[in-house]
């Protein structure tokens, strides 16, 4: 019987800095002219600039330096892909290992936090102009935090009862802890943010109507990819972001059954891996229709569910689910050669295989931005800050235009 090391989440990751390792990590630094980890930071957050002051020992300038630039700092800090963008690009590469810029960033923001930091504020005086966001995930907080911050009244809407989007509901809470995201989201609220959840917006124009001078759309890909498969209706398929939203719901005691397949090879077929680990499936086996090199998922979330004893099966695609009374009972696989088969017995199948937009009206209308998932198809949280911080800066110079400033 093989031996399975249960650990907590990136363990020696996780365990973070002190100041004394923090900033001896941050000496590392080669203070390069034109920095290029700052270059591939989607969302501008800066680390060649939060790094430097932290060398001095100035703490407070260097997560001054992370809020302003990224609203969502703390959350980012835990799931940014930094391997694939500011840590790729660091010059020590070249010479050893890259400046562990993720870790660096989510020290300063618990120090942020735990000595109630006040980085970012909004002007007492509010400007002439009222602003709308549908949707209150990682794009709409940030396009929030920039137009707040530039003084205009803004007010998030959600269907869910709590904002986050999928930093809420989609991510595990080993990767992104709730308490992390509930802090981002309080430093909003404190600009003078209002949010309105539970309430689902079908058009961007009925706001407008409702007097709001702009809109921005950032709703997230909340339709669910059904597949047209033989048994796809029996009890116990589900669909990855209504599994990972009734586990957090539930704190991760929602039902899942003892042997479970996860259709999928991004980070989203990882997370629902593991949290139906973490609920006490005794079995989780991934399947994924291409190679592991080929696969979205970073490699970390891959190492992470496998260390919980998850086995991942490539180039296994789902050709039918046979079913017993109605019920899940075993997978039926073909190979990506054409000729290898696979038939596997499970109770619950989870596919993780991607979601599409709901439709929201009015998008094209004088005044209303758009951007986050619904624009890109779905990309790293990161990305969704940027294009919230941009559509923000084209809000803020339509309302200045229409008040007359320039």
């Amino acid at each position: 019987m093989s031996k399975v090391v249960k650990k907590e989440y990136l363990e020696e990751a996780a365990a973070g800095y002190n100041l004394r390792t923090a900033r001896e990590e941050a000496r590392r630094c080669l203070v390069c002219h034109d920095a290029p980890c700052s270059e591939a930071c989607p969302a501008g957050t800066d680390p060649a600039r939060f790094i430097r002051s932290l060398r001095f020992n100035n703490v407070k300038g260097a997560a001054e330096t992370i809020r302003k630039n990224n609203p969502l700092g703390g959350s980012c800090a835990k799931v940014c892909p930094y391997d694939q963008l500011c840590q790729e690009a660091c010059s020590r590469c070249g010479i050893d290992k890259p400046i562990e810029i993720g870790r660096l960033q989510s020290f300063l923001v618990e120090q942020e936090k735990a000595f109630g930091m006040k980085n970012v504020e909004a002007p007492e005086e509010k400007k002439a102009g009222k602003a709308a966001c549908i949707g209150a995930g990682p794009a709409s907080l940030a396009a929030a935090s920039v137009l707040a911050r530039a003084g205009y009244e803004v007010t998030v809407y959600d269907a869910q009862q709590k904002a986050g989007g999928m930093l809420t509901y989609g991510i595990v809470p080993a990767r992104l802890p709730q308490e992390t995201v509930d802090y981002d989201i309080q430093l909003i609220k404190d600009l003078g943010v209002k949010f309105e959840l539970g309430k689902k917006v079908e058009s961007a124009e009925a706001l407008k109507a409702a007097g709001y001078d702009t809109v921005f759309v950032g709703a997230g890909l909340w339709g669910t990819k059904k597949v047209d498969l033989p048994g796809a209706d029996a009890k116990g398929v589900r669909y990855a972001l209504d599994y990972l939203k009734e586990a957090r719901e539930s704190g991760g005691k929602s039902e899942i059954g003892n042997k479970v397949i996860v259709i999928g090879g991004g980070d989203v077929a990882m997370d629902c891996a593991a949290t139906a680990k973490l609920a006490g499936a005794e079995k989780v086996m991934i399947y994924y229709r291409r190679t592991i090199e080929e696969a979205p998922a970073e490699m970390a979330e891959i190492k992470y569910v496998q260390s919980m004893g998850v086995t991942i099966t490539t180039e296994f695609a789902p050709a039918a689910i046979l079913e017993k009374d109605g019920k899940v009972d075993f997978v039926q696989f073909k190979g990506r050669d054409g000729q290898s088969e696979a038939k596997v017995k499970a109770d619950t199948v989870v596919f993780a295989i991607g979601q599409s937009a709901e439709a929201v009206g009015g998008m094209d209308a004088e005044g209303v931005f758009v951007g986050g998932d619904i624009a890109n198809g779905g990309k790293t949280v990161v990305d969704a800050v940027a294009e919230g911080k941009e559509a923000a800066a084209a809000m803020i110079d339509y309302l200045e235009k229409k008040a007359g400033v320039k």
